[in-house]
């Protein structure tokens, strides 16, 4: 795999600080029983590094010491980590408002078919990866197979609740299938609600759309390809400064399998350390720690949140 950090770590990408702390990402590993194209994680059913219970107790200390109102798990497929559910119920216990960042195809893996009764049960919003409602894209981008089992995995959500109990919130993703900044998240919505449920009988909340990071599996390939410097100046190009009020960094920061601290995800997949971090810190060394107005590293993959109308893990920042 070629790596794209070199082409990232001198920026002029504007300096930001943390606000208020609202939310704790955690990557419970990278194992994953998908392996797409698009994934800055470079996960797979390979990966065997999965986050242990002795750091899941970190977690936990650390959203009782910071009173963290949301906590938000990713993977790889994160229900793939054994100590998952034990994570989810202590969490809900602490009143925690929990995310999961789910592929859909999990539901239907031998060994996770109560999954979506679990989620349900613990009232987890479900973001749900589907970049497209067309199969042959998605299967393009994810996998031989892949849309007919998360067409599958909603069926399954939706009979649990979600999509229609108000209490139980869908929420599905978008992300181009190429170099290109998304569609207008608000333009889009309508049209995979439309087509998802005349086509299929599915309902869900809202469509979150991600700007694809030139970084990990996706970096490589725009390398690969000779198209990484022309996506960087389409980022660049498209950058706006208002963006910058509402970048998810500023309110939360990401935890590795092994509990080190990033200011997010993809500095995570870079292996830059957080931004107030005197080198590489664990989340057991800052329990206590106040990280109002502390620096957030930043690198060149940083314009992809804050082109067009912006990216986050909670979709666009704004409008187009």
């Amino acid at each position: 795999m070629l790596d794209t950090y070199k082409y990232l770590v001198n920026t002029d990408f504007p300096t930001i600080r943390r606000t208020e702390l609202e939310t704790l990402q955690v990557n419970l590993g990278y194992l994953c029983n998908q392996q797409c194209l698009h994934c800055h994680v470079d996960a797979g059913p390979r990966r065997t590094e999965v986050m242990q219970p002795e750091t899941v107790g970190h977690v936990v200390e650390f959203l009782k010491r910071q009173n963290i109102r949301t906590l938000d798990l990713t993977g790889g497929a994160p229900e793939m980590n054994p100590h998952f559910r034990m994570l989810v119920r202590a969490a809900r216990s602490l009143g925690v408002h929990v995310l999961d960042r789910c592929n859909l195809t999990i539901l239907t893996e031998p060994g996770f078919e109560d999954a979506a009764g679990f989620l349900a049960d613990n009232r987890v919003e479900v973001i749900a990866s589907m970049p497209c409602y067309l199969q042959q894209n998605v299967d393009r981008q994810r996998g031989e197979g892949v849309f007919v089992r998360s067409i599958e995995g909603l069926h399954r959500l939706n009979s649990a609740g979600y999509g229609h109990d108000e209490s139980l919130v869908l929420n599905l993703v978008y992300n181009p299938q190429g170099p290109s900044l998304p569609p207008s998240q608000a333009e889009l919505e309508p049209d995979y609600k439309k087509v998802l449920f005349d086509n299929y009988g599915i309902v869900f909340n809202h469509l979150f759309t991600i700007t694809n990071m030139p970084i990990k599996r996706f970096g490589s390939t725009l390398l690969s390809r000779g198209q990484f410097d022309d996506y960087m100046q389409t980022l660049k190009r498209a950058h706006r400064d208002d963006n910058l009020d509402t970048v998810m960094c500023r309110s939360m920061i990401s935890v590795d399998w092994r509990g080190y601290v990033y200011d997010c995800d993809f500095n995570q997949m870079l292996g830059v350390d957080a931004g107030m971090c005197n080198g590489r810190k664990h989340l057991s060394e800052l329990m206590n720690s106040n990280f109002n107005m502390q620096a957030i590293a930043v690198m060149d993959h940083c314009y992809g949140c804050t082109a067009g109308q912006g990216s986050s893990c909670g979709g666009a920042l704004g409008s187009n």
